[in-house]
């Protein structure tokens, strides 16, 4: 999947050709989306550089994403999930739910590898993905698509999309439903979105963009290697030689809403004045009587936010000149409810907790040449947590009216030289840092320890450089290069439920990022990348040891043919090498195997006028590989190791009509 060509991106917070952007960045288009037959965000992600997913459960609702090396056993405040500029991690410590943003309803996708943190703050460490939804334009056009597929895989998507005077719409709906690889790995996901905007000429533009999601799914948890040989599809039986429950009856449910207000307003030669009203619920219901305690959840979270900048642009001395200044606050209430049976009859413990932030940034780009340009930023952040927590089962995690701050800086400064038509070189040095999640400071979860007061945010700093090079028009090819020093990370010192959370963690993150395209008009595409991760921790017993989860070598390849009667016949290969199981950071116990999937597509893509015809069918893992994206390092505890299988060969076939 590769773009070839100009491309503008928000990588900077505001329009901007991307190779003046000194970052590895990549753009997704709706097409390449739609070409790609992926049913979810996760595939369609998984095929980048840089960009690794590990699930638990086979399928892309509960998945969390590694950049930079950063997979380990504490990925989720790594990399920055934004949805058409507003944040979408969570507070606490658990993966974003990819489902609920439907493909259908998504315009393109920006990623962007490397800190952030000057721009985005909190979390952008490993990278920044910015999904961006269908905006109006154009005379009206209506599009739908039916998907069917192995393991009772349907997907139905609608859409409309137009504009009309000064005003634009679009309006998406989406079915995803999955009986999924392995017994209860069911999953359901409906949504949908609204985009309206309009525009005043060179005054001013108005936007509201709205969308709903429910998703429900299950969780089959893990299996040993005698298990997968007995039979891989089947949830965990109950093991009592280990005291664990049979994961028969694990589930969840998620709800989402969002909205999004915005304004943007032009002063001429005064540059122009942005602001977004943000506002985002989940409303999330866990299952899991597996559990040794605290097993029914309800979780209701709200995120309210504000974004206001100023971009100005105007030459200094007959040098151009870009200085963009903003203020990101949110507010995110959260309350948590345990329960001992699934009717919610019995409550166990009650938390209500408030993170509340507000981050100042000041970005500006000068070009000391035509053809060479300086970037540097600075950002300040204030972040509080507070809350209390009755805990009727374990009286020793009460706490009241408890309240902790945190502030952190980042600095940047790059430089960009653009060196040819198309080509660019850059480096860029910077700081980052992340936040504590809300159960690294406060104890709801269960276990001791209360309300931390001595807990501080993470930080470090990164390092990188790279190049786009066109040797050719249509030949284009990147590199780039990256280490990352962490310190001051959050761990669990000690042993449950004694032990509790500390700044004592330190790592390293070293990596190449490669990847080529080629284009030749009208017959064939060729593409594809390689990673390179080496990530160790830096103090400790562990010292130089390599982290859990992160292969050192992932590759990713295709080519794309242009054949007669419009149609197009698309080949696809991944590798993703051996790495240690998690919670194995002394690196003594057997790896994750590797593993190299082959995916296979055939397109017919007819026009007939104003209507057009798209029919594919596809073949994933064509060679029916049994591979694991992820395991747990139990051999420490005495007991044998566990896997989580994903998928073998699964078919799917489609068609969708535009007019």
């Amino acid at each position: 999947m590769v773009t070839m060509g100009e491309v503008v991106v928000t990588a900077t917070r505001d329009t901007q050709e991307v190779r003046k952007t000194p970052a590895n960045v990549s753009v997704i288009t709706e097409d390449e989306i739609q070409n790609s037959g992926a049913t979810t965000v996760v595939e369609v992600l998984d095929k980048l550089e840089g960009v690794q997913f590990i699930t638990y459960s086979g399928n892309s609702s509960q998945a969390y994403v590694d950049m930079r090396g950063f997979g380990g056993d504490n990925p989720y405040g790594k990399t920055l999930v934004m949805l058409d500029g507003r944040r979408m991690n969570r507070p606490d410590m658990a993966s974003i739910n990819w489902m609920q943003m439907p493909v259908n309803t998504i315009e393109k996708i920006e990623i962007v590898r490397g800190p952030g943190s000057v721009l985005y703050g909190d979390a952008a460490i490993g990278g920044v993905i910015n999904i961006i939804t269908k905006q109006g334009k154009g005379e009206p056009k209506v599009s739908a698509s039916v998907l069917a597929g192995s393991y009772g895989l349907h997907n139905e998507r609608v859409g409309v999309i137009g504009a009309k005077n000064n005003w634009t719409y679009a309006l998406t709906g989406e079915n995803n439903f999955s009986s999924g690889y392995r017994d209860r790995s069911r999953y359901s996901a409906q949504g949908g979105g609204l985009d309206v905007g309009y525009s005043a000429g060179n005054l001013f533009n108005l936007s509201m963009a709205a969308s709903f999601n429910r998703v429900d799914y299950q969780m089959p948890g893990a299996l040993t290697k005698e298990q997968m040989t007995q039979d891989r599809r089947q949830y965990q039986p109950a093991m009592p030689d280990y005291f664990m429950n049979a994961n028969d009856d694990n589930d969840g449910s998620d709800q989402y809403t969002n909205i999004n207000l915005g304004m943007k307003s032009f002063w001429g030669s005064f540059g122009q004045f942005e602001i977004n009203f943000m506002y985002g619920r989940k409303d999330l219901e866990g299952n899991i009587p597996s559990w040794y305690s605290y097993n029914y959840s309800d979780t209701k979270a709200d995120t309210y936010g504000i974004a206001p900048r100023y971009i100005l642009e105007k030459d200094i001395s007959g040098f151009h000149n870009k200085v963009i200044v903003g203020l990101d606050y949110y507010y995110e209430p959260y309350e948590k409810d345990f329960y001992n049976d699934r009717r919610r009859t019995i409550p166990s413990s009650a938390a209500e907790l408030k993170r509340e932030s507000a981050g100042g940034y000041i970005r500006n780009e000068f070009s000391i040449l035509k053809n060479l340009i300086l970037s540097a930023g600075y950002r300040f952040e204030e972040t509080s947590i507070k809350g209390s927590n009755r805990d009727f089962s374990t009286p020793a995690n009460d706490f009241t009216d408890q309240k902790n701050t945190y502030e952190a800086e980042a600095l940047e400064a790059g430089l960009t030289w653009l060196w040819s038509k198309q080509s660019k070189v850059f480096a860029k040095c910077s700081t980052v840092y992340r936040m504590p999640f809300l159960e690294e400071v406060a104890y709801f979860n269960g276990g001791g320890g209360g309300f931390l007061t001595n807990l501080n945010n993470e930080k470090g700093i990164s390092m990188e450089g790279g190049t786009e090079f066109y040797p050719l028009d249509n030949l284009k090819i990147g590199l780039t290069v990256f280490r990352i020093d962490m310190e001051d990370e959050i761990q669990y010192v000690g042993y449950y439920p004694t032990g509790y959370n500390q700044n004592t963690g330190k790592t390293r993150h070293d990596g190449g990022e490669v990847s080529i395209a080629y284009l030749l008009p009208a017959y064939f595409k060729i593409f594809g990348n390689y990673t390179y991760h080496k990530a160790t921790f830096e103090i400790g017993p562990n010292n130089k040891k390599d982290m859990p989860l992160v292969p050192k070598h992932v590759v990713n390849g295709g080519v794309e043919f242009y054949l007669p009667l419009q149609l197009t016949l698309r080949s696809e290969i991944k590798h993703v090498s051996a790495a240690y199981l998690s919670g194995d950071n002394d690196n003594n116990t057997e790896k994750l195997d590797d593993y190299t999937l082959l995916n296979m597509y055939v397109y017919y893509k007819p026009t007939f006028g104003k209507f057009n015809l798209t029919v594919f069918a596809g073949i994933d893992n064509v060679a029916n590989v049994k591979y694991c994206s992820s395991g747990i390092d139990y051999e420490q505890f005495g007991m044998p190791n566990f896997y989580y299988p994903m998928p073998g060969i699964t078919f799917k076939g489609g068609v969708s009509v535009e007019f």
